[in-house]
């Protein structure tokens, strides 16, 4: 399947969009036959958009020729294109988190780099995050252009598992197209490779009610290799247990490792309690039963739990109190000037091709 041609008269602009600023995220690592055609199809679909917004493409440490691509598209384009380089791969979570902190718009959109995500899509998401005061619509790639044993099977599995243990219902949590409230995804710092549970994370500061989805298109690559596979579904189901733990006990840390440990201490007390009846009261002798080692073992790993449980509570304590540090690092470039590095209605002109 190819790419759809998108042209100026095809991008659909809400008839009632409030006031405010858009930034446009895309992280990419080896995609240099991409950059050009992405920035293109964001440009066609938010020429007509009617207040400013940026782009931010954030290159996550590509090691083929995507660095001289967007400093070049960037210099051709304007100031309104901003690039950030890390300095090596440190995977799209990474990625993703860099472009969300230097994002200054007041919505925030985040979308793959591959052109599987279409910017069409964009001024209707927005739309409906502003004009139903949503904090997050997700989109849902609802006609997938993947193949269906390397990504639509593990897709569905990982989207069911996410959805029964983090209680928020979405269809597709793995689509990168998502539009957000800065003010809520600010408040979200992504580690590791956290991103496919951005709206798991997002309910940790803001109601569910608030998170919705939208039916979004989607094509098949084009350029360049995917970089997932079949591997991804062991890593979300790892993933998920730290969500699932983060989520239920992210401020009680205790409360998970003392159960755990109450129940082990618990089981193994019981079991030594039997050993020893048998002991005292019918005189049998017990030192060779495995029962014994085996109450012995668990009344230790109980007591070893325990203590995790309060070392894990220090830990929190410590965190909290010390403030939050960033998962990547990125070479420094100069601040741009507020006036000049927004695409406006007033400009577009000036900012398109030439």
């Amino acid at each position: 399947m190819s790419l759809s041609p998108l042209s100026p008269a095809e991008a659909q602009i809400p008839a009632e969009l409030p006031e405010h600023t858009l930034s446009v995220i895309a992280p990419l690592y080896d995609e240099a036959e991409n950059v050009e055609p992405l920035l293109e199809r964001i440009h066609l679909a938010l020429t007509p958009y009617p207040w400013p917004w940026e782009v931010i493409l954030v290159d996550d440490g590509s090691s083929d020729a995507t660095p001289a691509e967007l400093q070049r598209c960037a210099h051709q384009y304007g100031p309104h294109v901003r690039i950030i380089q890390l300095v090596r791969n440190f995977k799209q979570t990474a990625a993703m988190q860099a472009g969300i902190d230097a994002a200054r718009g007041s919505v925030i959109v985040t979308m793959d780099g591959d052109l599987q995500n279409d910017p069409i899509d964009i001024p209707r998401m927005v739309g409906r995050l502003l004009n139903e005061d949503l904090d997050l619509v997700a989109g849902w790639r609802k006609d997938r252009q993947d193949g269906l044993l390397l990504r639509k099977i593990p897709s569905r599995i990982a989207n069911r598992l996410i959805a029964r243990m983090t209680s928020v219902r979405l269809h597709d949590y793995g689509c990168s197209l998502k539009v957000f409230r800065a003010s809520a995804i600010k408040n979200v710092r992504l580690y590791g490779e956290m991103h496919r549970f951005i709206p798991a994370w997002l309910a940790t500061v803001t109601t569910p009610r608030r998170i919705a989805q939208e039916v979004v298109r989607h094509h098949a690559r084009v350029f360049g290799q995917s970089k997932y596979g079949i591997s991804r579904t062991f890593r979300v189901v790892l993933d998920l247990v730290f969500v699932y733990f983060f989520m239920r006990f992210r401020t009680r840390p205790g409360h998970f490792f003392g159960g755990i440990g109450i129940a082990l201490g618990a089981l193994g007390g019981a079991i030594l309690a039997y050993l020893a009846g048998v002991k005292f009261l019918l005189g049998e002798s017990i030192g060779t039963r495995p029962l014994l080692f085996a109450g012995f073992f668990l009344i230790i790993a109980g007591v070893q739990m325990v203590t995790s449980g309060v070392l894990a509570e220090l830990l929190t304590r410590v965190y909290y109190e010390s403030g939050q540090t960033r998962s990547y690092l990125a070479r420094e470039a100069a601040a741009p000037d507020e006036h000049e590095c927004w695409h406006t209605p007033a400009n577009a002109d000036a900012a398109e091709r030439t």
